[in-house]
């Protein structure tokens, strides 16, 4: 078995964790007792109080209270009537940010990656663990960094050019 991911790999600065997040697993436990680990290719970090991306941005409201902290919890939210999206949470308590999961394996898209795994609301605020359900594995992948590009985070406009712009999303070149 791989090692799990503890709290203080994700209480760190988040474009550090989101850079460092690729080639780890993203492991579930399905509905069914089907443990799926997956590859992680692709994220996006949203970094605290002064990114207008971010959710906190407006600041702390029932729904964004989870990114207030601690690190390492499960941050699942619902867009646009139909999608759940993942996050982990990351960085110091009280500093809100976020790694917005998009891809992982052969999924290539948050909404394709939550519907596969089973994943909704009923994670969110909890610990990623095992008694949760799901979790982060070092897989001892060697992550070469010249293998990670970095891009404009996906559907931000809303931030203005500035933000939209910040290369905040990570991918793993070959997959």
């Amino acid at each position: 078995m791989h090692e799990v991911l503890k709290t203080s790999f994700f209480d760190r600065p988040t474009l550090v964790v989101a850079r460092e997040l690729l080639g780890k697993d993203l492991v579930r436990i399905l509905p069914s007792g089907e443990v799926v680990r997956m590859m992680v290719n692709e994220v996006e970090a949203y970094d605290g109080p002064e990114d207008r991306a971010c959710h906190a941005f407006r600041g702390r409201t029932k729904r964004t209270d989870v990114m207030f902290g601690p690190a390492g919890r499960i941050y699942v939210y619902f867009v646009y009537g139909m999608h759940w999206m993942l996050n982990i949470v990351t960085g110091p308590k009280n500093y809100p940010a976020a790694i917005l999961l998009r891809g992982a394996g052969d999924i290539v898209g948050p909404a394709r990656l939550t519907k596969a795994l089973s994943i909704d609301g009923t994670l969110n605020c909890l610990p990623a663990d095992a008694e949760t359900g799901l979790w982060f594995e070092d897989a001892s992948r060697q992550i070469d960094l010249s293998s990670i590009l970095a891009t404009p985070r996906i559907g931000v406009d809303y931030a203005g050019k500035e933000w939209a712009e910040k290369p905040y999303r990570f991918v793993l070149k070959n997959e």
